[in-house]
């Protein structure tokens, strides 16, 4: 037999190149385009370039390195770069920040008169490696917590508007996946708006530590430049100058930033779990939108399968192991080690992406997301009535009995009802097995409020008018 030809080895990592965001590990089929950008190489170096040139003016307008407003000025309107040229340029320096500086002085000295001294010799003037890296970092770290901090919103609000929708549409309450209480399918809505409400106010905070940036020198002493040059350059990127940075900036905020998304990652991978659970055969309460042409298995033509909503959860685990890293990443040796860098440069930009990328599935399930009624009403009286025990408990404490006994009352016809339902026996109601009890002294208008769905919710109206006053 005669197979076709495989593809070499070299032939798929060019391929699996390809299909990367560059300067990340991040696969486009996760990456949405406005966050993308963010992490590519080109804007990582726009930002190099303009902290540089920041750099050059603010030196200029102090007036003591001997750079003058004229050089600056032409720094400003010539500095450029190439991805392309540094790629080519580090491959021999081995150093990304010195293959950027070495391009973008090719371009500013280009067309300088012959016999004028390269005004390039004042870029990165007293400073080192980190003073650009870690303040540029810091600015994409805003960027892209801007962009969560949106979908935070966008999603928040549909959660809030769908709460509403279904305010009055009964369901029953589950814990430990056991039937318990009624409840209305709003609530389940109202209580995810109001972790996105936490996630936005973890991630405002996360973005406050983070807009944090740091021009002071090889071991943050200021040695080779003035402090003005970073109060200059952080005011103009919108950050904060750190009030005393190493020669990096300290990793517990980036660890914090990733902490966030963790737990926000987290949150999104709830809300899944719970679509994936009503979407179960046996429960399809909810299901995440079917599209018309769209295919559940190569198998089994019948299947509907919760595939968005599993593919969050699996993103989800991505974005709280890369939180690890970053906590690894704090203990850095004496003023700084290198330690930090590749990982970092792997787990920052996948978290940001994967997460956005969540947030998108999450907005179209949950804006789209079909829902049954009628299936929610059948499977509130599935269990035959045991819903209601915890009310024919106080019910039978408010005749005067302790509560010890009537538990046992409670317990002892219920469990019937479970024999009945587990051996697919079609016995009697819960209520029945109470009317027939003759130590279940309740009368039939107390039964009769007792199992009425309706009688566990009066007081629901104190959640809904709080989630009223919920903005984002």
């Amino acid at each position: 037999m005669k197979y076709a030809a495989l593809p070499s080895v070299c032939g798929m990592l060019v391929a699996i190149r390809q299909n990367r965001v560059k300067g990340t590990g991040v696969i486009n089929r996760y990456t949405r385009p406005a966050m993308g950008a963010i992490w590519e190489l080109e804007n990582k170096f726009n930002i190099w370039k303009e902290i540089e040139v920041l750099a050059c003016e603010a030196q200029a307008e102090l007036g003591k390195s001997g750079i003058t407003k004229e050089e600056a000025a032409w720094i400003r309107a010539h500095a450029d770069f190439t991805v392309e040229r540094i790629d080519e340029i580090e491959k021999v320096t081995n150093h990304d920040v010195i293959a950027f500086t070495t391009n973008m002085a090719e371009y500013i000295d280009a067309d300088v008169p012959e016999g004028t001294e390269p005004p390039s010799r004042w870029v990165h003037y007293g400073m080192t490696s980190s003073d650009l890296g870690d303040t540029a970092l810091s600015y994409q770290i805003t960027q892209a917590i801007d962009i969560i901090l949106e979908d935070i919103k966008q999603l928040g609000e549909t959660c809030k508007r769908r709460a509403f929708e279904f305010q009055e549409t009964l369901c029953v309450g589950r814990t430990h996946g056991i039937h318990a209480e009624p409840m209305t399918f709003g609530m389940k809505f109202g209580s995810w708006a109001w972790a996105l409400k936490r996630a936005q106010t973890r991630m405002e905070e996360a973005r406050k530590v983070a807009a944090t940036g740091a021009i002071s020198g090889a071991v943050g002493t200021y040695s080779s430049i003035d402090p003005f040059v970073e109060q200059y350059v952080c005011e103009r990127l919108g950050l904060a100058a750190d009030p005393l940075s190493t020669q990096v900036l300290a990793r517990d905020r980036h660890a914090q930033v990733m902490a966030g998304l963790a737990v926000t990652a987290s949150t999104l991978e709830s809300i899944a779990m719970q679509v994936r659970l009503l979407q179960q055969s046996d429960v399809i309460e909810a299901e995440e939108p079917f599209a018309k042409g769209q295919k559940g298995s190569s198998a089994m033509p019948h299947k509907r399968n919760p595939i968005t909503a599993e593919r969050v959860c699996g993103l989800a685990r991505t974005v709280k192991s890369n939180a690890q890293v970053a906590f690894d990443n704090v203990a850095l040796w004496y003023e700084r080690d290198i330690s930090h860098s590749g990982a970092e440069r792997v787990a920052l930009a996948d978290s940001f992406i994967a997460l956005d990328y969540m947030f998108g599935k999450m907005q179209w399930m949950l804006d789209g997301l079909q829902t049954y009624p009628a299936k929610m009403e059948h499977n509130l009286w599935r269990t035959k009535g045991l819903i209601f025990s915890s009310k024919v408990l106080l019910a039978l404490v408010d005749t005067g009995i302790s509560r010890e006994d009537a538990y046992v009352i409670v317990q002892r016809n219920a469990m019937k009802v479970w024999e009945d339902i587990q051996n697919a026996v079609d016995g009697p109601t819960y209520r029945e097995n109470l009317e027939a009890d003759p130590e279940a002294n309740l009368s039939a208008e107390v039964l009769d409020e007792i199992f009425d769905p309706w009688d566990f919710l009066t007081r629901k109206d104190v959640v809904f008018d709080r989630l009223k006053e919920l903005e984002f």
